[in-house]
């Protein structure tokens, strides 16, 4: 009780200070918390709802980038967690179970699948759905099942599935409006499935054998990897489910790929990970101790497509100064990675026994420079984690 006596004072005493400081104040907060204030006083929500508030909320928070991990033990204690590289120093919480509510997944788990602006997808594993969650309108969604049918959590691929918003289409934000596509083998041949929340619909069209068109915005979708050639779907946007998407086969060019330790000679598997995403793939390389149980990261490689999607070129690598600061040992890591105006970044998230340990790295393609963020502790000590994504764009409605 006195923890919500001292919430509402607070609330009273700012509510006294003048309307033009009150919008600043809240302008120095990130999104989440804005949202927190809206529910939590009727003064602060007229406020908040403001069109000229919004407009410059809206402004701020389309350049702030995200980082979501989904932890659980069971589905009650579900959390998402938020880490944002405008507020280095902590996690902000989002109780994700209130929202998931409407939608009985009969006490299911449920796993995170991707997130962009304000909608966040989740995959029950038994029941075989997908929901759409939108944290600012708090409204949930089911999405019908794709005309592969019903899919379980396994079934869906990180780096082989995007969650794009009209925000990312250069629309009016807030409007709630996305499409979700996958890219799967059917009768070995690659399609590109994509699902449209206006109609409610799902599309599907086969991958055609091209070369990628120069200029123009692209999704990329991963189908499969292999030592020496991989397999993926290209489309434009952003008339993604009307464009004819292309198949690319890129693969490492011998010669260079010798050069550079990378290509024909991966060495052993266990030693590297290999993350994909937007059409660029870093591998993550290091050595095993006490018998390979725990691995020390040793060094970490950028690749992209070439221009005309046939092969992967080395971009770049983390230098020797980062890793001899990151370098921690780790005996299971994961990650995922996206591009976004020019930006590559990478979150690597590994535990050793029992302890999680996330980082944050990123490079800037056009100053060819690399950051790394160590993230604080998420608290993630004997809890499960069920999905991670960046995002960006997370607007007021």
């Amino acid at each position: 009780m006195g923890d919500h006596r001292n919430t509402t004072s607070n609330a009273i005493g700012l509510c006294l200070l003048p309307q033009e400081l009150i919008q600043n104040i809240f302008l120095s907060l990130v999104l989440p918390e804005i949202v927190r204030l809206k529910i939590l006083n009727k003064s602060f929500s007229t406020l908040i709802s403001d069109h000229s508030f919004i407009r410059q909320c809206n402004s701020l928070s389309n350049s702030t980038t995200w980082l979501f991990v989904y932890k659980k033990r069971w589905l009650r204690d579900a959390v998402l967690h938020a880490f944002t590289d405008r507020s280095s120093d902590r996690w902000f919480k989002i109780p994700i179970a209130d929202l998931l509510k409407p939608v009985d997944f009969h006490g299911e788990d449920l796993y995170f699948l991707a997130a962009s602006a304000n909608v966040f997808l989740f995959a029950s594993n038994n029941v075989r759905e997908v929901v759409a969650v939108n944290l600012v309108s708090v409204t949930v969604k089911k999405i019908p099942p794709s005309p592969l049918g019903p899919r379980g959590t396994s079934s869906w691929r990180r780096s082989g599935m995007k969650l794009v918003t009209e925000t990312d289409d250069n629309s009016s934000s807030g409007s709630g409006h996305f499409r979700f596509m996958f890219a799967e083998f059917v009768g070995n041949r690659p399609v590109l499935f994509v699902y449209d929340s206006v109609t409610d619909t799902w599309k599907s069209r086969e991958a055609q054998e091209s070369v990628l068109p120069r200029g123009g915005l692209h999704v990329f979708l991963s189908v499969v990897h292999g030592p020496r050639e991989s397999v993926l779907v290209a489309v434009s946007t952003p008339d993604c489910d009307t464009n004819t998407p292309i198949v690319l086969r890129p693969r490492f060019d011998s010669v260079e790929g010798l050069n550079l330790t990378v290509g024909f000679n991966w060495g052993n598997l266990i030693d590297r990970l290999h993350v994909y995403g937007d059409g660029y793939m870093m591998i993550v390389k290091s050595n095993g101790e006490n018998g390979r149980s725990v691995r020390v990261l040793q060094g970490v490689e950028l690749w992209g497509l070439s221009l005309d999607g046939r092969k992967w070129e080395f971009v770049s690598s983390v230098p020797n100064e980062v890793i001899g600061v990151i370098e921690k040992p780790y005996g299971v890591m994961m990650g995922c990675l996206e591009e976004k105006n020019g930006i590559i970044r990478a979150a690597l998230v590994s535990n050793c026994d029992g302890f999680w340990d996330m980082l944050w790295l990123s490079f800037d393609t056009k100053w060819k420079r690399w950051n790394w963020m160590p993230l604080p502790d998420s608290k993630m000590k004997g809890w499960n984690l069920a999905g991670i994504s960046f995002s960006s764009g997370l607007t007021l409605q």
